[in-house]
């Protein structure tokens, strides 16, 4: 889940293939065209130019789905594009056009080979091109680069540092779902760096960085990957290189999960038992097709979509869920299953965050906004509040009013939420610094 406006969308179409770049002006006019069609409801012509890869994982009957369907359920109705930029990723030229909708941004990145053809399609949150969300603080400390390495290569990230010599408590941040950037852009939001900022603000270094899926999303493509392979190995090694770095006190790291981040906390502290404690921020208590058909469902409800659309849209997501549901996770099942292979998926079917919590020595605290409808406080939260209720290690948080992001949400809350500019809530921030430094003495 989030991090990115939902679940639904957290998948972002990791569909890119391979290098090398070719001329951007080629790329341009694909992805012109490409947006051009599906304005006309021309799907079968906006798959001109896929390459044989992205035609087999997106055929027309799927970019309409996306297009007519799932994009408007979660940001409403189609309005404007503004100009597209051209920048170069893992060998390919990427054509990104920022897409206005009713209720919020997405940035539509057309991929493509050296040899012109479309080999990959993103839709991911974005933001107004003008659109810059003011600080909010000054800046306390200062940022340096740090490296994480992974089996695919380097992750790029920030490793914030209060003024001083320390050594300093510290926090490793990990995001949301999808290819998120070290600051888990979502629109013009970055709740992520906010913590950061606040964290070296009170004496508490933090470090962050980008995904692997977002780094090296060509690479997985198509791949058998699982969630360890996303989330939690490059999250183990982060904690251990940030624990070996000057001015920080490698007896106090902590771990800061958001949302899939925070599903997987637990693992990643049963993997590194050397860190100090697990913070849980819109903490799901599990990630599987059943928490997006409940997602889908809500944000069907809140578009008004007439009951036999809704099915329609439903029908494919509930397909693949009773397939998954007798599928063997050593022959997981090819294809794709709602944008993720069926082995990403299987990785996460019997994994249990709140049965491994318990069983872990650490303290946790567990943070949840009260108007979180991807996360929700009568569902996730109550799990982990039942479970954890006698439990003197534990921690646990509700904040009224707040969304999946900790910022505050709308009435209803919806995916409009994250697309206006905002900060993570001071009184989250106060309460998990507070938090950290009574288990940092």
């Amino acid at each position: 889940m989030i991090s990115i406006p939902s679940i639904a969308l957290a998948a972002s179409l990791l569909l890119l293939g391979a290098p090398p770049a070719r001329p951007a002006t080629d790329c341009g006019a694909h992805s012109a065209g490409l947006l051009g069609a599906l304005q006309k409801g021309h799907y079968s012509a906006a798959t001109t130019g896929f390459d044989s890869r992205l035609t087999a994982a997106l055929d027309s009957d799927k970019l309409r789905q996306i297009w007519q369907d799932l994009l408007p359920a979660q940001f409403g109705p189609f309005q404007q594009a503004h100009a597209a930029t051209s920048s170069h990723a893992n060998g390919m030229t990427v054509i990104t056009t920022p897409l206005q909708f009713a209720n919020g941004w997405l940035d539509m990145q057309v991929a493509c080979n050296a040899d012109g053809s479309v080999g990959g399609l993103f839709f991911k949150p974005g933001h107004a091109p003008s659109t810059v969300a003011p600080a909010a603080t000054a800046r306390v400390g200062h940022d340096v680069a740090l490296t994480t390495p992974s089996p695919l290569g380097d992750l790029p990230g920030t490793l914030t540092l209060p003024n001083g010599d320390g050594p300093f408590p510290a926090v490793l941040l990990v995001a949301g779902s999808g290819p998120q950037d070290r600051d888990e852009t979502i629109g013009p939001n970055k709740p992520l760096r906010d913590i950061a900022d606040a964290l070296a603000g009170h004496g508490i270094a933090s470090y962050r960085y980008d995904k692997r899926s977002r780094v090296y999303g060509a690479a997985m493509a198509g791949k058998p990957i699982t969630v360890d392979d996303e989330v939690t190995a490059d999250a183990v090694t982060a904690a251990k290189r940030l624990a070996q770095q000057p001015h920080i006190d490698s007896r106090r790291v902590f771990v800061l999960g958001h949302s899939l981040g925070a599903l997987m906390a637990p693992r990643i502290a049963s993997r590194d038992p050397a860190l100090a404690g697990v913070i849980l921020v819109s903490a799901p208590t599990a990630l599987s097709l059943d928490v997006v058909l409940r997602q889908l469902r809500y944000l069907g409800q809140l578009a008004h979509t007439p009951a036999s659309a809704l099915a329609a849209e439903l029908a494919p997501v509930i397909a693949a869920r009773d397939v998954l549901a007798k599928a063997d996770p050593a022959k997981p099942p090819v294809g794709q299953f709602f944008h993720a292979p069926a082995s990403y998926w299987l990785s996460l079917r019997d994994y249990q965050p709140i049965a491994l919590m318990q069983k872990l020595p650490q303290p946790v605290l567990i943070l949840q906004g009260g108007s979180d409808y991807q996360v929700t406080p009568s569902d996730d939260f109550a799990r982990w509040r039942d479970a954890l209720a006698d439990d003197a290690r534990a921690t646990l948080k509700l904040y009224p009013g707040l969304s999946h992001l900790m910022m505050p949400a709308g009435d209803p809350p919806s995916p409009a939420d994250y697309q206006r500019p905002g900060h993570v809530d001071a009184t989250v921030l106060a309460d998990l610094v507070a938090w950290i430094k009574q288990h940092s003495t």
